[in-house]
């Protein structure tokens, strides 16, 4: 059972219990018109009609008819003459209101504890011994696990120096990007044009590369064009337009 499904019926409201909550709270409905103890038999009334208590419904009515009970003193009782600060009416309310959210709250997260259990009331934590694989053996079988010269083998290769590296197989460059921007340049100025293959007659991959660089350099410095009439077809570098 939830309060909601507490039904009233008093001589100045009729209705659910969640929707005398809310007229109270927004000033529709006189507190003190209420008798609060008629809200508590018709609560009792419906307990003996359900046949069982559940103690989370049970509290949430006491914390709500509790604070109900201090809203309607403070509206009856005269503030003469008393040290402690009373609250206005309308404070009165606020603080109500501000209770039952952070009953709201609380309740919210209990709730989203419960689904969180209920969500892992499936999962058992395994009880059983170890398999016999897993545990922890003796010394005595350990032992011929471990061959000691085995591991002082491997400790060796771990403290020995590693070889030098080989670096006969890596070519070096013999030229320098410079050396191929005069070269090219050179060629230019004699015909002004010539042909790749011309430019890099006899050289080795490296220095194909380098001579390539320098073409793309001088392309992008404006002293040089070339032209390819087809793919992999021979390129021909030719003095840029404008380039006395």
């Amino acid at each position: 059972m939830t309060l909601a499904e507490l039904d009233l019926d008093l001589e100045v409201f009729q209705g659910p219990f969640d929707l005398l909550l809310t007229l109270v709270l927004r000033e529709e409905l006189d507190l003190l018109e209420v008798e609060l103890a008629d809200v508590v038999v018709a609560y009792l009334d419906h307990l003996e009609q359900a046949g069982e208590l559940d103690l989370e419904v049970a509290t949430e009515f006491l914390v709500l008819i509790a604070a109900l009970l201090e809203l309607k003193s403070r509206l009856m009782l005269v503030q003469q003459g008393d040290d402690e600060p009373q609250l206005e009416p309308a404070e009165a309310a606020e603080e109500l209101l501000a209770r039952m959210l952070e009953y709201r709250r609380y309740r919210s997260a209990a709730d989203f504890l419960h689904a969180r259990l209920a969500e892992e009331s499936g999962f058992r934590y395994r009880s059983a011994p170890l398999p016999p694989a897993l545990r922890r053996v003796s010394v005595e079988l350990a032992e011929p696990v471990y061959d000691p010269a085995a591991l002082g083998a491997a400790i060796g290769d771990l403290l020995r120096a590693p070889p030098a590296l080989r670096l006969d197989h890596m070519a070096r460059p013999t030229v320098s990007l410079e050396q191929r921007l005069r070269h090219l340049r050179k060629l230019l100025s004699g015909a002004g044009r010539f042909s790749f293959d011309t430019a890099v007659a006899g050289a080795d991959r490296l220095t194909e590369a380098l001579t390539l660089f320098a073409l793309l350099e001088l392309y992008k410095t404006g002293e040089a064009d070339w032209e390819q009439g087809e793919p992999f077809g021979p390129i021909t570098v030719t003095t840029a337009a404008g380039v006395g």
